[in-house]
């Protein structure tokens, strides 16, 4: 199998380096480089350049928004944007709940939500997990009773990420009790303004306040509200899932984040030379770039593959796979460059009003490299643990 881009994909590519370069507002790819977190403002604001540009949703078809661009060209662009680094489009709407409307919702709900969610003028969360149902999420015990023209949700959602910004949550919701848990679920879209919603932050380790616990009491939604068949939507909670993991590998982020490593290696100084000359540091940060290269081809096999079997609606189980060395690759990139800041990287940004939680030591690119590595502790568990995605490998690749 040639691996190689073709002379057209390298001119796609150029394509889209120049387009970054000609429009991403350089203060917004700045905090970026800074590893600095994103306003609210700064996402519409590149989702809206980009959806001018017709490129908000380029894996979507052509009929919703999407570019019809072959699965190359889709993944040439996501590496792109995000070496730049440009910030990812909210995946909750753009990646989650989007595909899930164009795939399984009636045609109101086409036209209603997919061209709000390519514009970001609504802002999507995603309720799935709860207290008692994260890893084994068909646990849930959030109920919908139906009465009349909409049901009664009742319930609690956690690690809600961003639900303090969002218009709507898309929610997993127990409709059959009596059924077996996974046959018992259905998918219902929220508006976060109806009565009995109630957003709590929950402050991570890293001082911020991306995540939420999303309180439902009496919330009523109406019937047209649910997507496909009641009781389906554990099958739909799948299908998201699969395109949830197939994109958490992100590999042009840690091709960026290797880039930066080195450029602040070679300034940071260790026993009297650039830390970037220490055997030792050189050794570390050459095993991260071999994985990534393997986890690059290995990416490149599964959308050659993709594009031969064409999309069958169903997740390809070697997402997992994608999955599981994507979210360890970053997490070595996150630690590598606390090892680059050393001490300086002990006073941090953080979410409190004071914006730190001491006096700055310089350098000041210092202060978001222990945030980070903090934060990204996360990404082996969310989009289902590292764990589960072994068990699905040993099932539905190995055939154990």
């Amino acid at each position: 199998m040639d691996l190689r881009y073709t002379n057209d994909e390298l001119a796609f590519r150029d394509e889209v380096r120049a387009f970054l370069k000609d429009n991403l507002p350089e203060e917004i790819r700045q905090k970026m480089i800074d590893g600095e977190s994103m306003d609210k403002q700064d996402l519409v604001t590149w989702s809206r350049i980009l959806n001018e540009k017709g490129w908000a949703v380029p894996h979507w078809p052509t009929e919703y928004g999407g570019t019809g661009w072959d699965p190359m060209r889709q993944y040439i662009f996501l590496e792109e944007t995000q070496k730049w680094p440009a910030p990812q489009p909210l995946a909750f709407g753009v990646n989650m709940v989007g595909p899930v409307i164009y795939t399984f919702g009636n045609e109101a709900q086409k036209k209603r939500y997919l061209p709000a969610i390519a514009n970001l003028d609504d802002w999507w969360c995603q309720g799935f997990s709860e207290p008692g149902a994260g890893s084994d999420l068909a646990s849930l015990k959030t109920r919908a009773v139906r009465e009349g023209d909409h049901y009664v949700v009742n319930g609690q959602k956690t690690w809600t990420t961003l639900a303090q910004y969002a218009d709507w949550i898309f929610c997993l919701v127990r409709t059959d009790p009596d059924a077996k848990k996974q046959s018992g679920i259905s998918f219902l879209l929220i508006d976060m303004k109806t009565p009995g919603i109630e957003v709590r932050p929950i402050v991570t380790i890293d001082g911020g306040r991306e995540i939420n616990e999303v309180f439902l009491t009496d919330v009523k939604v109406p019937v047209e509200n649910l997507v496909g068949e009641e009781n389906k939507g554990w099958d739909y909670a799948k299908f998201l899932l699969g395109n949830e993991r197939t994109n958490i590998a992100r590999i042009g982020m840690s091709k960026q984040r290797i880039a930066r490593i080195r450029e602040l290696a070679a300034k940071e100084m260790s026993s009297g030379r650039p830390l970037i000359e220490d055997e030792r540091f050189r050794e570390k940060l050459a095993s991260v770039e071999i994985d990534l290269k393997a986890l690059e081809l290995t990416q490149l096999r599964v959308v050659a593959a993709d594009a031969k079997r064409g999309n069958t609606g169903k997740p390809d189980p070697a997402s997992s796979i994608l999955k599981i060395k994507g979210s360890e690759i970053q997490q070595a990139t996150t630690h590598l460059l606390m090892q680059v800041m050393g001490p300086h990287a002990l006073p941090y940004h953080t979410g409190d009003a004071d914006g730190s939680n001491e006096l700055p030591i310089e350098p000041d690119y210092a202060a978001t490299a222990a945030p980070g590595y903090f934060n990204f502790r996360k990404v082996s568990i969310y989009g289902g643990s590292n764990e589960i995605q072994k068990n699905i490998i040993a099932k539905a690749v190995l055939g154990l």
